[in-house]
């Protein structure tokens, strides 16, 4: 009897494994009925983010005022040029009194009115060449400013890229759940078939039912984490939290990287060592101007002025007039300053600016080494995830033929269900990992190239 009914469990099909469907992870958020997300590539993310971004768009708004900043006008260099105009109305009460007469004169409510005119030009033609190295300065903090956005748009670039592969790996994560999910309805069937046949006990079957749940519980848990890895790709590429996407890129980890080149790279391109580099050269400036400011300043000024005086509250003896008078023409002259003393200001500032100067080639110093620290990490993870990822990628092979071995050995009731659920948290344990291994590889091969400033060639 035992014989036949062993005969008659063998007989079963895998009916789990054939009646569960291969879902897409956003297919289990939304109805069948419903239209399919629109695929989104890396490539387009990353144009979305340069283009939308808020950090992106402020960075560039700071490179437009330093822009703007760049102009002869600014650095001193071109005239000035002001027009003037006054016009002044008076009502007065005079009295005047004389020793020519015995009464003195009086007049109530004399109105006057000033009218003043002028159009005047100063222009600075030597100041010790300081309008020169302020011309230079304002187009170094401009490349200074150019860097910084560069720099912005290479972290940008980064944080995209982590964020879409994290969407990959948490969709991934549901498609490794879904089939846990695939093996523990088998299990089920399998196990509510030995019931009917007798060859089993029910709490076999309430056990892989509770089993069945935990990887149910898990999957929704996932589809949140998956949720919130959308969440914030969106609000990296400036968009609404709720745009639904499905990314069309798999995650493919480069191999061929190497120490040298990306160590090559930080020391052409990356835009937060040149931005270092230029903050050195517009301390050098500061010194210079401060050192100019020890020279005489000579300008030259002209202007065009009219004035006219209309007193209504003259006396001329004891008979009130009123005197007009009108005076305009062209002046012009030379301007010259010489500083002799100013409390030994300037030799202090100079000195402060010879201490800045210092400071920012010490931050030059600083920035170099961290970038080195950074890039010789970077490496290291980036090797050590390499050597770990073809480990998973053999050792999920291994998982994955272990279920389908102990599968077959329980529907031959040649195994117990303990044994079964272990080999199948092994295999899921083992696509997670290889998930998680993949993802920490990517991150480290995108931080390798944002550190050789490879990320963003072109803007």
């Amino acid at each position: 009897m035992k014989r036949f009914r062993l005969f008659l469990l063998a007989l079963i099909p895998l009916a789990g494994l054939a009646q569960v469907p291969t879902a897409r992870p956003n297919q289990l958020t939304r109805s069948a009925s419903a239209a399919p997300a629109p695929a989104l590539s890396l490539q387009q993310a990353i144009t979305e983010a340069l283009q939308h971004n808020y950090g992106v768009l402020i960075a560039r708004k700071d490179e437009q005022i330093a822009e703007n900043n760049v102009t002869r006008g600014n650095a001193g260099q071109l005239p000035v040029v002001n027009g003037n105009f006054t016009r002044t109305f008076s009502i007065n009460n005079v009295r005047q009194e004389s020793s020519a007469r015995p009464e003195p004169s009086t007049a109530d409510r004399a109105q006057s009115n000033l009218l003043n005119a002028s159009v005047a030009a100063t222009w600075t033609i030597f100041d010790g060449l300081g309008m020169f190295i302020a011309y230079d300065r304002l187009k170094t903090l401009r490349g200074q400013q150019q860097a910084l956005t560069r720099a912005a748009l290479e972290e940008t670039v980064e944080a995209v890229t982590n964020a879409y592969y994290d969407v990959v790996r948490q969709a991934g994560k549901i498609i490794s759940l879904e089939e846990a999910l695939k093996i523990g309805q088998a299990r089920l069937d399998l196990t509510r078939a030995r019931v009917d046949v007798g060859v089993s006990a029910k709490v076999e079957v309430l056990t892989a039912q509770v089993d069945y749940n935990a990887d149910r519980s898990l999957l929704l848990q996932q589809q949140q984490a998956l949720a919130a890895a959308k969440i914030a790709l969106n609000n990296l590429l400036g968009r609404p939290p709720g745009v639904e996407f499905e990314p069309s890129d798999s995650l493919i980890v480069t191999r061929d990287l190497r120490e040298e080149v990306v160590t090559a790279g930080i020391r052409a391109n990356n835009p937060r060592l040149l931005q270092a580099r230029l903050g050195v050269d517009v301390a050098a400036y500061d010194r210079r101007l401060v050192r100019a400011s020890r020279f005489p300043q000579v300008g030259l000024t002209t202007g065009y002025g009219l004035n006219r005086n209309v007193n209504g509250a003259a006396f001329f003896g004891s008979q009130l007039v009123t005197n007009t008078g009108r005076t305009y023409g062209l002046n012009y002259g030379v301007v010259a300053s010489v500083p002799i003393f100013d409390g030994l200001n300037i030799r202090r500032q100079e000195q402060n600016a010879r201490v800045a100067e210092e400071q920012r080639k010490l931050s030059l110093a600083q920035t170099s080494l961290q970038l080195d620290a950074d890039a010789a990490t970077a490496f290291a993870q980036y090797q050590n995830f390499l050597q770990l990822l073809d480990l998973e990628e053999a050792n999920i092979r291994l998982a994955r033929q272990n279920v389908d071995i102990a599968l077959e050995r329980y529907r031959l009731g040649l195994l117990t269900p303990l044994v079964l659920r272990e080999a199948q948290r092994s295999q899921l344990d083992a696509e997670v990992r290889l998930l998680d291994i993949r993802f920490q590889a990517k991150q480290a091969e995108t931080a390798l190239r944002r550190l050789s400033g490879s990320l963003v060639q072109e803007r």
